[in-house]
């Protein structure tokens, strides 16, 4: 596989390039009301659900990488697997992913560089179908100049192997790392809401133990994040809490979304 193809095009966001683009940049002018945070962010956590759902919470966080366009070189992208089951951390073959936006070149030195791990491997499968990065890749395209990207899939591993490889990759402020997780799932809104301040506080005050999958599909990451932020003297701060209800749909049965900063 030369070229990962997108999945999801036409159905979780536009196929078309120009009202893509109009999207996604609706998306970051939607947040300007938000407050602006001093500092650049190290990395980040946003949803990965269709643009519909998650799409403005997405561009609340990715707003701030304005002043960064020209500084970010590497992106290390971690999401859950939703379709197929596997051990470890799973990278692709693929050079580049396509995008309706134009391709993104895969980080093959820096695949290499944990390609040792043994429980690092290439998978093409299990991101043939997968979301949970390609959304994100959109807003990065339309916020970042020259970059290049690091696609890894989680499923079933330990937070602390996980840490391991941000630890690894994570070398310098060129690199960003974005954690691809979505919050809750599938309760009425005002549960929904109330198990998201806990995640979110939780977050924020690095409680990592008090994140499980009840609380976020990518919590392994997000643990995984908390821990070398732990060591880093880093702190995540919450730019936007929202779920489904919210944005697009019905109250009884919602998914939350959330928006993280990484100083």
């Amino acid at each position: 596989m030369n070229t990962r193809p997108p999945a999801v095009a036409g159905t979780f966001y536009p196929d078309d390039p120009t009202a893509l683009r109009m999207m996604v940049q609706g998306y970051f002018d939607e947040a300007t009301d938000a407050p602006q945070i001093a500092c650049p962010p190290r990395a980040l956590i946003g949803p990965h659900a269709g643009y519909a759902y998650s799409g403005a919470v997405a561009g609340s966080a990715y707003r701030h990488l304005r002043g960064q366009h020209s500084a970010i070189r590497r992106v290390v992208l971690l999401g859950p697997a939703h379709r197929v089951s596997f051990a470890g951390l799973a990278t692709v073959s693929a050079s580049s992913f396509s995008t309706p936006l134009g391709p993104v070149p895969v980080d093959q030195a820096a695949i290499d560089s944990i390609g040792h791990l043994p429980f690092v491997s290439i998978h093409d499968r299990a991101h043939e179908p997968e979301h949970c990065l390609e959304v994100h890749l959109p807003f990065l395209m339309e916020i970042l100049d020259r970059w290049s990207l690091v696609p890894l899939l989680f499923g079933q591993i330990s937070y602390n192997l996980v840490a391991r490889v941000i630890e690894a990759l994570w070398s310098d402020e060129q690199t960003l790392i974005v954690v691809s997780s979505d919050l809750s799932h599938y309760h009425d809104y005002d549960t929904a809401t109330q198990l998201d301040r806990h995640t979110a506080r939780a977050i924020e005050t690095n409680q990592l133990h008090k994140i499980g999958p009840h609380q976020a599909c990518g919590h392994t990451a997000i643990q995984g994040l908390l821990a070398i932020m732990s060591q880093s003297h880093l702190r995540a701060h919450c730019v936007d809490l929202r779920n489904s209800g919210d944005t697009s749909g019905p109250t009884d049965r919602v998914v939350g979304y959330g928006a993280f900063l990484v100083h």
